[in-house]
């Protein structure tokens, strides 16, 4: 295929991506925004008047950063996990493994419609966090670059369990059982320096705690661990899951029959 071609079927399969979810926006836009104002409400309205300051910002201004990165997380993840096992349970995605499209461009393709989703959920959740509380951006690409690189994180996670997944059942099994519990036990709702010498080391294995606290840092300008720590993690576990899902398409594991 011709740069141009690679290009057309580049931005096919990202139009495909966003209409499916825009089409169900009740389902996939909405829910994540009520959940987070409920967070906002309870946890930073009624609970966080009771919680003195952290790190000279009130708790409501503190854990706005964890909510918008956990719906950012949750959003690309979920995307592309239901658009690519629906695919394949309908057997879609066999035209894709026999088009003369490479498998970069596929997975290239799926990653972005699930990085629009999640950054516009994040975008709206960020604007309604403004009604809850006073809070400024004092590092504008540091919260960009660790959105975007979350994102496209996660949507990898959830492509590789599209992948993997051969039931309806096996694609909540990840974000149940290991998503969940690292993204509520990544900072989201605490500084993980509170916690005792043994819990904050139990912490530093949890890779969304390094996405946290590096996003924070972009809003706040306080962190628990290294800017630079955050970002190399980052960037090594999205670099690892780039490679684990192009091993994948060219193995065709979990792809054909």
């Amino acid at each position: 295929m011709t740069g141009g071609e690679l290009w057309v079927a580049y931005v096919t399969l990202v139009k495909k991506e966003v209409y499916r979810f825009l089409r169900v926006w009740a389902q996939t836009l909405l829910p994540p925004v009520i959940t987070t104002s409920l967070y906002f409400l309870i946890f930073g309205t009624f609970i966080g008047s009771q919680i003195r300051p952290i790190d000279g910002y009130s708790y409501m201004q503190f854990i706005v950063p964890g909510l918008v990165m956990l719906t950012i997380i949750m959003s690309a993840f979920q995307n592309t996990v239901s658009s690519f096992f629906s695919s394949k349970f309908q057997r879609a995605i066999e035209e894709l493994m026999v088009s003369p499209m490479p498998y970069g461009v596929i997975i290239a393709g799926f990653v972005t419609g699930a990085l629009l989703r999640s950054i516009i959920v994040g975008t709206i959740v960020f604007g309604i966090a403004l009604f809850f509380t006073n809070i400024t951006i004092l590092h504008f690409w540091v919260v960009v670059t660790f959105a975007l690189l979350t994102a496209i994180l996660f949507a990898l996670a959830g492509l590789a369990n599209g992948i993997f997944a051969n039931t309806f059942d096996d694609i909540s099994v990840f974000p149940t059982f290991v998503l969940t519990p690292l993204t509520y036990l990544g900072g989201i709702f605490y500084s993980v320096n509170a916690l005792p010498p043994f819990w904050r080391m139990v912490s530093e294995w949890n890779p969304i705690f390094y996405m946290i606290s590096g996003f924070r840092f972009g809003f706040l300008g306080v962190s628990d661990t290294s800017l630079v720590l955050s970002f190399f993690v980052l960037v090594t576990l999205t670099a690892l899951l780039v490679t684990l899902n192009w091993w994948l398409f060219k193995t065709g594991r979990g792809l054909r029959s």
